[in-house]
């Protein structure tokens, strides 16, 4: 049972974690920078602890700084929120290791759906709709690949290490760039292939496990309005998809999550392709994002 909870955040996502733990009863601890002294979630937690540092590597990402400050203030568990260290499989160890409680997935669900590559597998053998990925390196690429198609890295996310191709003759030098460019921006230069979908819809699920095997999704969100990869506008429900559409989506969602033993909230991300006189549209499983979801859903579904 948590009694005390340190919220590892700022903004409005600690402000509302603490509302709500406050609802349930735990008693809040926050974390802050010398920027964020006199911000708003210092003054909603019970107890605030400094930090140090004005930025967020000198002060939030610090993750043996958050621990210790936990340790410090007796608290039970430790809430990342979202950015900063919720998708740091590294610091879910940390945090069990120093015998606490991480809210979120477990260090092994962080550590395999942060790569898109052993995602797309584990999405495969849990029968959840998708095109094919094939991994790809520089100097190494199969002939016969489908055209148009994107290469992706398998790491990181925002539209780096990412191209669109439409010839086999642009794919080789493609794979050089968005390799040479993840591992500059990640750390990883591992790249992957596949189909691009023109003109497709972004649609995303977020779903919601425990400790005991139960999986819930809280419907779709379209999410196509974008500038430079970065979403602009989220709706709920999506407007662009047809019902059997919606209902292969939360499927799948649901059928990954219960695949691998999915515990607390994530993203389960789509493209989805234009309708055809065969079928709805192609449905690729992108990713999941291991973390609280945006606040479109938290409106509708509570």
């Amino acid at each position: 049972m948590i009694r005390r909870l340190l919220i590892a955040n700022r903004g409005e996502i600690a402000v509302r974690i603490a509302r709500t733990a406050h609802r349930l009863g735990i008693d809040t601890v926050g974390v802050y920078s010398t920027s964020d002294a006199d911000a708003l979630h210092v003054d909603v937690v019970d107890l605030a602890v400094a930090l140090g540092g004005a930025t967020p590597t000198e002060s939030y990402l610090r993750a043996e700084a958050v621990i210790q400050a936990a340790l410090d203030t007796g608290c039970d568990a430790v809430h990342p929120g979202y950015g900063f260290l919720a998708e740091r499989a590294d610091v879910a160890h940390m945090v069990v290791d120093a015998g606490l409680i991480w809210v979120g997935p477990t260090p092994e669900q962080i550590s395999l759906l942060g790569d898109k590559i052993a995602a797309k597998r584990a999405a495969v053998e849990a029968g959840v709709p998708t095109t094919e990925a094939v991994e790809v390196r520089p100097g190494h690429v199969p002939d016969g690949l489908p055209m148009p198609a994107l290469v992706k890295a398998a790491a990181g996310g925002g539209g780096r290490g990412m191209r669109i191709v439409r010839s086999a003759e642009q794919l080789p030098e493609a794979v050089v760039a968005a390799s040479r460019e993840a591992e500059s921006a990640f750390g990883d230069g591992t790249v992957f292939v596949e189909p691009y979908i023109e003109r497709g819809r972004h649609v995303e699920v977020q779903i919601v496990g425990d400790a005991h095997g139960n999986v819930i999704h809280l419907g779709e969100r379209e999410c196509s309005i974008q500038r430079r990869n970065q979403k602009v506008l989220e709706e709920s429900p999506s407007a662009g998809i047809t019902p059997e559409t919606r209902t292969a989506l939360c499927d799948g969602a649901l059928a990954l999550a219960r695949h691998i033993g999915y515990r607390s909230a994530g993203t389960v991300e789509f493209m989805v392709g234009p309708p055809t006189d065969e079928h709805d549209g192609t449905i690729s499983f992108l990713e999941v994002n291991t973390r609280l979801g945006d606040r479109v859903l938290h409106l509708q579904a509570g």
